[in-house]
């Protein structure tokens, strides 16, 4: 080994503490660099592949058969702006059966001769393509759960025509829920309705500007109101990254914390390497070491434990990655995503050039300083450093010991303001993820709406189980459930949600119409915007039901499907992410004509003060199990997969922030005590007890800490106040005020006091240190 490597080696094996330090920052901003990162690629990664494999669909339309025609929509292949198109293909809403089971959900059927090519070419699964009538391929995201041979009927129908699956397939634009020959849409199609659908291609389809121009292109030399309804790919493209794009504001946060603390922990711990082995540079120096071999020497005992806590940074964000790239693998059907090399390459290129600069920088006065002035240093500060301070701190009525500590920071007030640094960033961080996880609970409360006391579920559908199990289990009967609820002693306010299924012009897949009999504004549903229903015809509705739809509070929307068409007028926005949003609140009323046999239905009650829930459950499912239905204490599940991931990678990241800032504090404090072990050795000769000297230690750290907890707690309520909106904007919902402004002053106070106990944690092991040394050892130390 060289001279110089040997000089390293000594070095890192020297000080295990700053080693450590370095070590610790690294890993954590790298863990959280190489998931922000793979998260950024992953969310786009496959949708993009399959989209462009697939020749996806810039802009789907709807068009009303009865107000075109063929001929006219064919035309407009070639408005100006576009590439390629395909139909038009005939269209209908329909209500199956799978085997013959029920209740079934309505669906869009579509008309193909075969898969496509040139647009929207759908991707056969499993099966193949029919080839006649009497044959249907399902999509994969069909609510009928797809299986081949399976029998779907259309009692509805006029023939109740029945057809078998031969095929699951996958459109990468949603453009149906299902397709069968042209032949077969005449005997699927109510007379006089029906639909004509028409895929499009343009030479620029980047931004929504440009698909709205696409889409009056196509539509100009057409009858005005012939289109429907349309889907943008781009709309397509936002939901399937939802997912994954929900981390990413989170992420980033962490990742820049991490990256800012790592640079100021390793420039601090190479600074202060250089400040107090001023004496070995010096003999470094006289044995024939040049400025440069000096500088290489300290940048390399930071690299070393750098490079380690980048690989195990590495390791650490790949295994994190995992339950989030699961969630991103269900889109599409992809498998076996992984984190892309070239983001662990830049990540790892990244902070190891920072920690080099980083490094380099601080070392650098050592390259500069003269031989004969190194050898005359001793390891001690300026003598005149901080006695003011002392003198000011030895007039206050304070015992000696602490007097003398909060005195300290004064005399390295450089050190003191990198630990305070260092302090402040776990602050931060702790009060950020205090934050998060009260705005996720407001969150999960808003999709569980859990605010009745007692809940009826309502039955399970029948999607065509076999066996004599449920041919045995009651018809339950709403009706007769709300009598035995309202006659129950202890029942005071309640209400039934009816849960049915529609369709909307231009989208595929369906949306859950919720409607309520009752009062349910007490249910626990958090408006973001607008008001609460007051009547039949009136509905609310999530953010991203107003984004896929085009619409705001104030307008209509008609919903298919139905036995008729229902109108109803958007006059609230509510915060509800379930079903990717894509739900209906409207009173029972509204659905009279369209749906008056509403099945599934849960109750939702609301007991009166004194009433025990236990025991008023008890005595309900007396009268409800013979109805086929049985209450429980509580709301509906707020749990989620999503909310439990953020929660733990929230409680590791900011554990590796409060130990890398616990651990700069001891590292700044360990060089504070190595410095003044000959003081600290006056001290016991004069009398100081060992409680005396850890108390005057752990002091030093004191005002720190206090003025770091106090400045992170508004930094980390401003951090939450941008990353939740911003979380919430990734996943298409609009935050209202009670998500975001979670904090309280009661839960203030010890939040900044964190500050002070990640300074005193950090300063633990220092202070018992000097207090069991003993004092002839210290005063014999040069």
């Amino acid at each position: 080994m060289s001279a110089l490597g040997k000089v390293v080696s000594s070095g890192v094996g020297r000080r295990r503490v700053q080693t450590l330090v370095i070590g610790l920052a690294t890993m954590m901003a790298v863990a959280a660099s190489v998931l922000g990162g793979s998260l950024l690629v992953v969310s786009g990664a496959p949708f993009d592949d399959a989209f462009a494999e697939q020749h996806g669909a810039h802009l789907s339309v709807q068009f009303d058969a009865r107000e075109v025609s063929a001929g006219q929509l064919s035309k407009s292949k070639g408005a100006e702006g576009v590439s390629s198109a395909a139909g038009p293909f005939r269209t209908s809403t329909v209500t199956p059966r799978s085997d013959g089971a029920g209740p079934g959900w309505p669906m869009t059927v579509v008309g193909r001769g075969d898969p496509g090519r040139g647009v929207d070419e759908v991707t056969l699964l499993d099966g193949r393509w029919p080839a006649h009538s009497g044959e249907i391929v399902l999509s994969a995201d069909s609510s009928l759960l797809p299986a081949m041979g399976m029998k779907i009927a259309f009692p509805d129908l006029s023939g109740r025509p029945t057809l078998t699956v031969v095929g699951v397939a996958r459109s990468v634009t949603q453009t149906a829920d299902a397709w069968v020959v042209p032949s077969q849409m005449p005997a699927l199609t109510v007379p006089g309705s029906g639909g004509y659908q028409m895929l499009y291609r343009f030479t620029d389809a980047g931004t929504a500007a440009q698909i709205t121009a696409g889409g009056r292109a196509v539509t100009q030399s057409l009858p005005p109101g012939t289109a429907v309804g349309e889907q943008s790919w781009l709309t397509v493209k936002k939901t399937a990254e939802r997912d994954t794009a929900l981390y990413v504001p989170f992420l980033i946060a962490f990742g820049a914390l991490g990256l800012v603390m790592s640079v100021l922990i390793v420039g601090n711990v190479v600074a202060s390497a250089v400040g107090t082995g001023t004496r070995r540079i010096g003999i470094l120096k006289a044995v024939g070491f040049t400025p440069a071999q000096v500088v290489r020497a300290y940048v390399g005992q930071a690299l070393i434990p750098a490079a380690a806590g980048t690989a195990l940074g590495v390791l650490a964000g790949h295994l994190l990655a995992v339950p989030v790239l699961a969630e991103a693998e269900e889109v599409y059907g992809t498998s076996s995503l992984t984190v892309a090399p070239w983001v662990d390459l830049a990540v790892i290129a990244g902070v190891l050039g920072l920690a080099a600069a980083t490094a380099w920088a601080s070392a650098f006065r050592a390259g500069r300083l003269r031989t004969v002035d190194a050898l005359a240093v001793g390891r001690t500060a300026s003598a005149g450093r901080g006695r003011l301070a002392a003198r000011l701190a030895g007039r206050l009525p304070l015992p000696q010991p602490v007097a003398l500590g909060l005195a300290r920071p004064f005399a390295r007030p450089a050190r003191a303001l990198a630990m305070g640094t260092a302090v402040l960033f776990g602050a931060i961080a702790v009060t950020f993820t205090v934050g998060m996880g009260a705005s996720l609970g407001e969150v999960m409360k808003a999709r569980a709406h859990d605010a009745a006391d007692v809940v009826v579920p309502a039955p399970l559908p029948d999607f065509g189980l076999q066996g004599s199990v449920r041919e045995e289990q009651p018809e339950a009967d709403p009706a007769a459930v709300a009598a035995a609820i309202e006659a129950a002693a202890g029942t005071g306010k309640y209400y039934s949600a009816a849960a049915v299924r529609a369709t909307l012009f231009g989208l595929t897949g369906t949306v859950d119409v919720i409607a309520f009999t009752g009062d349910a504004s007490w249910g626990g549903y958090t408006m973001v915007s607008g008001r609460w229903i007051d009547g039949p015809g009136e509905a609310v509705v999530p953010t991203p039901f107003l984004a896929a739809t085009g619409t705001r509070v104030g307008d209509t929307v008609t919903l298919n499907g139905l036995a008729e068409p229902v109108t109803v007028r958007i006059v609230g926005e509510v915060l509800d992410p379930r079903n990717e949003g894509m739900q209906v609140f409207t009173d029972a009323s509204t659905l009279t004509a369209a749906q008056p046999d509403l099945t599934e239905t849960s109750h939702h009650i609301a007991v009166t003060s004194g009433t025990d829930v236990a025991g008023y459950v008890d005595v309900l499912n007396r009268d409800l199990v013979p109805l086929g239905v049985t209450a429980r204490a509580g709301g509906l599940d707020a749990g989620g997969d999503m909310v439990v991931t953020l929660n733990a990678l929230s409680a590791i990241l900011t554990l590796m922030l409060v130990a890398a800032a616990a651990l700069g504090v001891l590292n700044g404090v360990l060089l504070d005590t190595r410095e003044r072990v000959r003081e600290i050795g006056v001290h016991k000769a004069l009398g100081m007890t060992p409680r005396q000297t850890v108390a005057m230690v752990l002091t030093s750290v004191v005002a720190t800490g206090l003025v770091a907890g106090i400045l992170g707690v508004p930094l980390g309520v401003a951090l939450h106040g941008w990353v939740i909106p911003a979380m919430g904007d990734s996943v298409g919902l609009r935050l209202p005020g009670s998500v975001i402004a979670v904090y309280n002053g009661a839960e203030l106070l010890p939040l900044a006091l964190g500050g002070l106990l990640i300074a005193t944690l950090g300063a633990l092991l220092p202070a018992a240190w000097s207090a069991k040394a003993r004092t002839a050892t210290v005063l014999r130390t040069e």
